[in-house]
């Protein structure tokens, strides 16, 4: 069961990056989601066994307190992915209703610039 977890995070993050590389705010959105979600495996996975009692060990025997910084970690993570995720929401939102698809498309004024440097340096 260790080794689930981490491979897991690995797939989530694997496919999050595939999307993220993708033109429409969509498919980013659903890549930002993926990937916030592996993270959140990782910091649990890395917290140690899951059901083991944070103060009392398992005879009974006052043990060391149990660590709260991945779960804190995973708190604040889910914060500023939801935040992220309500912004590139209404950004996806405004784009599909100015231009009618949530692409993002290269701009022309950017390879203006870049193609008045080659030939600069030419």
């Amino acid at each position: 069961m260790t080794a689930v977890l981490p491979i897991l995070a690995g797939v989530l993050f694997t496919a999050g990056t595939y999307l993220i590389l993708q033109r429409a705010l969509s498919r980013i959105l659903v890549g930002l989601a993926l990937i916030a979600h592996g993270a959140n495996l990782l910091l649990l996975s890395a917290g140690g066994r899951a059901g083991d009692p944070p103060f009392v060990g398992p005879d009974g025997v006052p043990a060391g307190a149990a660590d709260p910084l991945p779960q804190a970690l995973v708190l604040t993570a889910i914060v500023i992915t939801f935040s992220v995720t309500a912004f590139l929401a209404a950004l996806a939102n405004r784009a599909h209703r100015l231009t009618g698809s949530d692409a993002v498309e290269d701009d022309v004024e950017d390879r203006r610039i870049a193609r008045e440097r080659l030939e600069d340096t030419a």
